[in-house]
């Protein structure tokens, strides 16, 4: 009894032994990370801690969002996948528990051999069989992880896809804004610049001025019309692409109103600590489950170069006529322990194959964290520079601005020439568009921002 005992206590340590010795050679990843994602910040709240539909308060643009969401082929490609890695990891669980399986046989065989009577052999029979591999070096369980990780990493994947479309969607929304923006201001100068002309021409028939007052004024006037079409199609070919983001076919209209994001104020940019950079990103998160998946990869290789367990019990009625047939129990039990002798090295090369695979998604994790990180600081960069743009564009139309009513009032007293006017004119309308892509550029690069951080991928449903 006491020997029994002894060989049971062997048996549960060998699973345990087996898991330590078989992932011993992965390596850890290396990150070193630094104090602090920026120098100078030491924030505890982040800008992705706001939910998307929170961040972008428009609700034209949050529309826009949730029907990309709803109807985006790609995302929900991913959705589907996500399904499918969730019902193989089901799988890989279920491979752990015992199988019953149920047979029912009847057939009828006829023997007739040279030389000897012919014979009749009928066999009728009803079998249960139950097979169980005994998970002595833990392949059942390093599948299991194995499986678990890949349906976290599909998780994490469909997470960073929707982080993604978001922020397309953002950006393609601002840009169409910013372009409806420009094209009005065209429109508007277009129109100043068509009354330019009929006043240059009163003035010129009337002696007033020489004909190239008038020539100049039709050639500012046709300068600015050649821009129309351009910006109509920039417009469409904006609006085909949000079309497609949201699952649909080009030619619906696209409804905007150009509310911008809330901004945070000038002195005040949170973006977090390093390690919840770690945490809030999916795609980091997915590498992470990747990484797990190899060294469980790592593990099944080893645990195949030992001998399996298995076990089979099987029961029922067996007879060669249906007379009786309740009365004719059978059992039948067995035990086989298999391994393999001559593998040529075979089995210790998928495991050196598997190390290496491990060692690989390692890597790849280490560079994704340092890919956040720049990409991080390069958003933080460029919204910083860029909103300081703004205001210097702001600056610079408002005094162009002065320039056309102080410019006209001269040349109304006579003190400029016409071309002076035109000048000032040319100078507010390149100002005006040099400020609608400046603020164009503000909210670009706070989208930006905003995903590099890791917001975006939330849905009411899932947990932060």
């Amino acid at each position: 009894m006491k020997q029994i005992r002894s060989i049971i206590a062997a048996l549960a340590l060998l699973p345990l032994l087996g898991a330590c010795s078989a992932v011993r050679h992965c390596q850890a990843p290396e990150l070193n990370l630094p104090e602090t994602i920026v120098p100078g910040g030491v924030d505890t709240l982040t800008l992705a801690d706001m939910e998307w539909w929170r961040f972008y308060g428009d609700s034209t643009l949050c529309t826009i969002i949730g029907r990309t969401l709803e109807n985006n082929r790609n995302i929900r490609a991913a959705a589907s996948r996500v399904e499918q890695l969730r019902e193989m990891y089901r799988i890989r669980k279920a491979e752990r528990l015992p199988s019953l399986s149920l047979g029912a046989v009847a057939d009828f065989e006829t023997n007739d051999y040279a030389g000897e009577a012919s014979k009749r052999d009928p066999e009728f029979g009803l079998k249960a069989t139950i097979g169980w591999e005994l998970d002595l070096w833990g392949n059942l369980r390093w599948a299991k992880r194995k499986g678990e990780a890949e349906w976290l990493a599909s998780v994490e994947d469909e997470r960073a896809m929707r982080m993604t479309l978001i922020a397309e969607v953002a950006a393609a929304y601002f840009r169409l804004v910013a372009l409806d923006n420009e094209l009005s201001i065209v429109l508007q100068t277009l129109e100043t610049r068509r009354e330019g002309v009929a006043k240059a021409k009163l003035r010129f028939e009337g002696g007033l001025t020489s004909e190239i007052v008038y020539q100049q004024a039709q050639v500012e006037y046709a300068s600015t019309a050649t821009l129309v079409p351009d910006l109509e199609n920039r417009i469409e070919i904006t609006e085909n692409a949000l079309c497609l983001l949201m699952g649909t076919y080009p030619g619906e209209e696209i409804l905007r109103s150009g509310t911008a994001p809330a901004v945070p104020s000038s002195g005040s940019l949170p973006v977090g600590l390093p390690s919840q950079l770690l945490r809030r990103r999916p795609d980091i998160r997915a590498a992470e489950q990747q990484l797990r998946a190899s060294m469980s990869s790592v593990g099944m290789a080893y645990a195949d170069r030992f001998p399996r367990l298995t076990f089979t019990l099987q029961g029922g009625w067996e007879n060669d006529a249906l007379s009786g047939f309740f009365r004719s129990p059978f059992s039948y039990m067995a035990g086989q322990l298999a391994s393999p002798l001559f593998a040529f090295g075979r089995k210790k090369a998928r495991y050196r194959a598997a190390l290496a695979a491990c060692d690989e998604s390692r890597l790849k994790y280490e560079q994704k964290v340092l890919e956040a990180f720049k990409e991080t600081d390069d958003a933080v960069s460029t919204y910083r520079n860029v909103r300081h743009t703004a205001a210097l564009k702001a600056h610079s139309r408002n005094a162009a601005r002065k320039y056309v009513e102080l410019a006209e009032l001269q040349y109304r007293s006579g003190s400029i020439n016409y071309i002076d006017v035109l000048d000032a004119q040319r100078r507010y309308f390149d100002a005006q568009i040099a400020l609608s892509n400046a603020v164009r550029d503000e909210n670009l690069a706070l989208v930006q921002l905003y995903k590099a951080l890791g917001g975006g991928w939330q849905s009411p449903a899932d947990p932060q």
